[in-house]
């Protein structure tokens, strides 16, 4: 009797826990990520993926398969130096199905074994990849495959007559690599440059293979839903809404950011002090593009001025645009608040943009996304001073920079405890998901039409 109402109990649990995933599909996405860190963790532990052929601790496996994952850039060691080519390509999986989402990767090849994506597959889907609705959901999905690998391979193959000649079969590799994790704006690479910074520093002199890697990121960053509509143009003749504000605001914030680095870091002898002028101009640009959640870095971060950081903090935060591969709070949130404090002050009932009215609950979700994401940050920056003695700013940049996906570091990640590098693998892993999908998959109590129509009195308080 004990037994079998042990068993109905663990029915009823699995029953309930089973209809809390269909009723929550940001859950089914976090666990399926979860799932993807995990299996690579393990993979990255082995001795065949490091160099040395010993084993990898575990802690800095997790940490380097949170950050593939999760399309962040930021490692406790060197891809080139650490990880053979077997740990290299494992990491290139991670990175690939970390920047599209494994829903989203499971949802097409679903179809493309011409199986029909049923209706809990079709929300999963839309949820991933952002869709307005499931009847666009399947159309969705193919462009955004069609899109991914067509840049990438276009990437690669601009990148062979770069690579191939200095390194040989292994500049085949070396193209793949970076092609994906341009698009996917994770900010890995395996170039093993022995110059202060890493990343890209040992080719900062070559302006083709960088130009080829920030076309590669602008793609990525801009969203699926936009590169679906610029598609579409030929037949319309018009741009959604939605696309000519990710459009301007990108160009916006890449401009703005160009003439900043420039003018911060003109004379600073440890960036762009010492180059002539058209690589100045070249490499602060470069900066403004690897700040939009990139990670990829021409020279060493540690050495930008403290006015530069923070500005590299604010661009991180704000990050790229919806349903691409790169993070952030987004473009198009930061700019929902921005000109709602715009319609505050000017005595608007209703925030506009661009001559169109914006909903209410976008900008409540948009206030929940940031104030968030500041608060995940802080937390963050609290945990590497208190733990790893970081500096203020230092922490700061490292903590945004592991929130909005972006890798770029100032030296804080390579001298991290362990409470740090936990700190950090937690807030990558919500930087990716958002944290508004993190929180919402975790309720327990769906809100009832009966919750829905329930209305409290009204409060009366008084604000400045």
């Amino acid at each position: 009797m004990l037994k079998k109402k042990s068993q109905l109990q663990k029915s009823s649990f699995l029953y309930r826990q089973e209809g809390r995933m269909q009723r929550n599909p940001a859950l089914v996405i976090i666990i399926s990520f979860v799932a993807v860190i995990l299996t690579g963790t393990i993979l990255l532990t082995m001795p065949f993926c490091s160099r040395d052929g010993r084993f990898t601790s575990f802690l800095s496996a997790l940490f380097t398969a949170t950050s593939a994952t999760c399309v962040t850039g930021l490692a406790v060691y060197d891809t080139y130096t650490h990880f053979s080519t077997a740990g290299q390509s494992v990491i290139l999986c991670l990175i690939q199905i970390g920047g599209l989402g494994l829903v989203t990767m499971t949802s097409f090849f679903y179809m493309l074994i011409r199986r029909k994506v049923g209706l809990r597959t079709a929300q999963l889907a839309q949820e991933s990849i952002s869709a307005d609705s499931r009847a666009e959901t399947v159309r969705l999905l193919k462009m955004v495959m069609a899109v991914t690998f067509g840049t990438e391979l276009i990437g690669c193959l601009l990148m062979l007559p770069i690579l191939v000649p200095e390194y040989g079969r292994y500049g085949i590799f070396m193209a793949v690599f970076l092609a994906i994790s341009a698009y996917c704006n994770a900010g890995f690479d395996v170039l093993a440059s022995p110059l202060p910074g890493g990343s890209l520093s040992g080719v900062q002199d070559n302006y083709l293979l960088l130009t080829i890697i920030m076309l590669l990121i602008i793609c990525g960053g801009l969203g699926f839903v936009v590169w679906q509509d610029l598609f579409a143009y030929h037949r319309r003749k018009s741009l959604r809404f939605h696309t000519r504000i990710v459009l301007i605001g990108t160009a916006a914030l890449l401009l703005i950011g160009w003439v900043v680095f420039l003018l911060s870091e003109w004379g600073n002898p440890d960036t762009l002090g010492p180059m002539p002028l058209p690589k100045k101009l070249f490499h602060a640009f470069f900066q403004s593009v690897t700040c939009r959640t990139a990670g990829f870095t021409a020279f060493d971060q540690g050495k930008l001025h403290t006015g530069s950081k923070l500005f590299a903090v604010l661009l991180m935060f704000i990050g790229a645009a919806p349903g691409s591969t790169g993070g952030g709070v987004k473009l198009t949130t930061v700019l929902v608040l921005f000109m709602t404090v715009v319609s505050v002050v000017r005595g608007d009932e209703d925030t506009r943009i661009l001559g169109r009215r914006i909903d209410k609950s976008l900008i409540y979700r948009s206030m929940a996304v940031c104030f968030l994401g500041v608060c995940i940050v802080l937390a963050t920056a609290g945990v590497l001073m208190t733990c790893s003695g970081a500096e203020t700013v230092d922490a700061l940049y490292e903590a945004v920079s592991a929130f909005a996906t972006v890798g770029l570091t100032a030296g804080v990640t390579e001298v991290t405890d362990v409470w740090s590098k936990l700190a950090l693998i937690l807030t990558m892993f919500m930087g990716r998901i958002g944290p508004v999908a993190f929180a919402m998959s975790l309720a327990t109590r769906p809100r009832t039409p009966a919750s829905r129509l329930r209305r409290e009195p009204e409060g009366k308080i008084w604000v400045a």
